[in-house]
């Protein structure tokens, strides 16, 4: 049988420098799906990008061939003319980019930017007027996970979350059904039990179209849940490849082994844990609500949304309390008002007590001189460190600015001090010089967390720290999180959706679910004994790179699903939900009694 698209001996360079990619080669069959894995800057990117001919303007092709098509028509699409590739973009072979706001128009709303993918490619799947383009949209937005289509489609870019965003730029790929769909880290921004349903829907359209599809991961739960084949990419040469059964079950090279040590798990075995004490607490959130008002369109009455619903928070000194959900649950809400930088409700109460004071602090009614002094003690790592770091600002005077700012210390000292910061999290203070462009994802999250270290807080806040990381320079991160708190004493409040990172690094672990906490409990209590659907659901939707343990679909749409499939002890509509139960010491449910 003839691949669909075969890759020999592809090389990749820039300038005079030595190939970036080279001899790189592999084929997939129509309807199979191929990963590939590999750390960033492995050249796993580039690689895909050559596919459909977009690498940077200064990327050179130094050799190679990429042959696509069936039998009867195989083409070079590396010495294709222009306008026969364009033909073939979208249309036959489709993009899932990392980056949903760099790809995403921010002018344009995103049902019509996706509705433009059919009407651009109307000869082959392409409905015939506008409305039936529409109904087609509406259709993918449901399949890959939106809760509200209608809403979705008339949205731009900026009204979305991190994770939308990505669901819609899976659908813009999927809508036209193409031949072969390349998906560059389709996941990395979603929380788990989304990421389970959109690659549940990439597999059913692979058995309804025959879709071939190359998946660019780090994530090798994802692989072991997905992949027929594998191929292992270390600075721009492969490693090892061969079937998924073999390269997860015997790894033969050290860098395969390496890669799978450094991957975080749930662990198989868990007992219930001593409750957490909470006698010493430098954060306290008592009945926080957040409501926002969102436009309907035309005419319509603005529509309330319960980002947050009478959320009681305590994080003990010293401690990290986790924050687990989907997109869209109010954790990052939650972090914001911790941090006083969202004003919460009438009726919420937030106190922070620094060290060496038995004051609490309300976050939100401080005068300047509280508020200074609190800024100093609380700080947050954010999830994106691409736009976290100004691109026009050296790394000296990012990390050097929040001292200024705060009027500490002399120009030599605070220089000092920002070395001093960069050694702490494993870099350089030569680098202190160079822009954020001149570092990986990985280095630019170590420089997000030397920043805001550099004030010496006390307090932690850290949204999706490790979400957009590979998985061994995740693991230096979380290394380097776990270190910091025994060399300091900080307490982090640590906002997640991978419950393999939680396991690790937290003391507690709080569930939210649509702006309610669900459930709370120790991770190794909750993992040993979760008592909630949506609990349950989100452990069976994390995968594992184990191919014996695969995914359970059934339940991850069951307890992630509507809340009417659920035992009627949990149920309840609305902001009308019953009190947290504690059921085992330490271990809270919400539930009807």
């Amino acid at each position: 049988m003839t691949p669909l698209l075969e890759v020999a001996d592809l090389s990749i360079g820039f300038g005079s420098a030595p190939p970036v990619v080279q001899g790189v080669s592999f084929s997939v069959m129509p309807g199979e799906t191929l990963a590939l894995v590999g750390e960033s800057g492995s050249g796993k990117t580039l690689t895909c990008r050559s596919v459909l001919r977009i690498l940077p303007g200064s990327a050179q092709l130094r050799s190679g061939s990429i042959r696509f098509g069936r039998e009867n028509k195989v083409q070079d699409l590396l010495t294709l003319p222009e306008r026969q590739m364009r033909a073939i973009r979208g249309n036959h072979i489709s993009m899932i980019f990392q980056e949903p706001m760099r790809s995403l128009s921010p002018l344009h709303r995103i049902g019509n930017q996706v509705s433009e993918v059919l009407k651009l490619h109307r000869s082959k799947s392409g409905p015939k007027s506008s409305s039936d383009a529409r109904k087609q949209v509406l259709e993918t937005f449901e399949q890959v996970g939106f809760a509200d289509p209608e809403r979705v489609f008339r949205a731009y870019p900026f009204e979305l979350s991190g994770g939308m965003r990505q669901r819609a730029m899976i659908a813009m790929a999927m809508v036209a059904k193409p031949d072969l769909l390349i998906a560059d880290e389709p996941t990395t921004a979603l929380d788990v039990t989304t990421q389970a349903q959109v690659l549940g829907l990439i597999k059913d359209l692979q058995r309804a179209t025959g879709m071939a599809v190359i998946l660019v991961t780090h994530d090798l739960g994802v692989v072991a849940n997905m992949a027929e084949k594998v191929v292992v990419m270390h600075k721009g040469s492969v490693m090892e490849s061969g079937p998924a059964a073999s390269v997860l079950g015997a790894p033969k090279h050290g860098y395969t082994r390496k890669l799978f040590a450094a991957a975080p798990m749930i662990p198989t075995v868990a007992a219930p844990a001593a409750p957490v004490q909470h006698d010493d607490l430098i954060l306290d959130m008592q009945h926080v609500s957040k409501t926002y008002q969102v436009r309907a369109g035309g005419w319509k009455a603005p529509i309330k949304v319960h980002a947050c619903v009478d959320v009681n928070l305590s994080l003990p000194r010293g401690r990290t309390l986790a924050v687990v959900g989907e997109s869209g649950s109010g954790k990052t809400t939650c972090a914001r008002i911790a941090l006083g930088a969202e004003q919460p409700d009438a009726g919420s109460r937030v106190l922070f007590r620094g060290r060496g004071t038995d004051e609490a602090l309300p976050v939100h009614a401080m005068d300047r001189a509280q508020r200074t002094k609190f800024q100093r003690s609380a700080q947050m790592v954010f999830q994106d460190p691409y736009s976290s770091l100004s691109p026009r600002m050296r790394i000296q005077a990012a990390l050097t600015e929040p001292m200024e700012i705060h009027g500490l210390g002399t120009r030599a000292e605070r220089r000092e001090k920002a070395a001093e910061m960069l050694r702490w999290v494993g870099l350089s203070p030569d680098m202190l010089g160079r822009f954020p462009h001149a570092f990986s994802g990985g280095q630019r999250q170590r420089l997000s967390i030397a920043r805001a270290l550099t004030l010496d807080p006390q307090l932690l806040v850290c949204d999706e720290p490790t979400s957009a990381l590979d998985v061994s320079v995740q693991d230096q991160i979380l290394t380097l999180l776990e270190d910091l708190q025994q060399r300091t004493g900080l307490s982090y409040l640590f906002i997640s959706h991978d419950l393999a990172v939680v396991s690790r690094i937290a003391d507690e672990v709080a569930v939210m679910r649509q702006g309610v906490i669900v459930e709370q409990a120790p991770p190794d209590t909750l993992f040993y004994s979760p008592q909630h659907p949506y609990t349950q659901a989100l452990i069976a939707a994390q995968p594992e790179p184990d191919l014996s343990r695969p995914i359970d679909l059934a339940l991850v749409a069951k307890g992630a699903g509507a809340p009417a499939t659920w035992p009627e002890m949990f149920r309840f509509v609305g902001t009308d939900a019953p009190a947290l139960v504690e059921v085992n010491p330490g271990h809270q449910v919400r539930c009807h009694v």
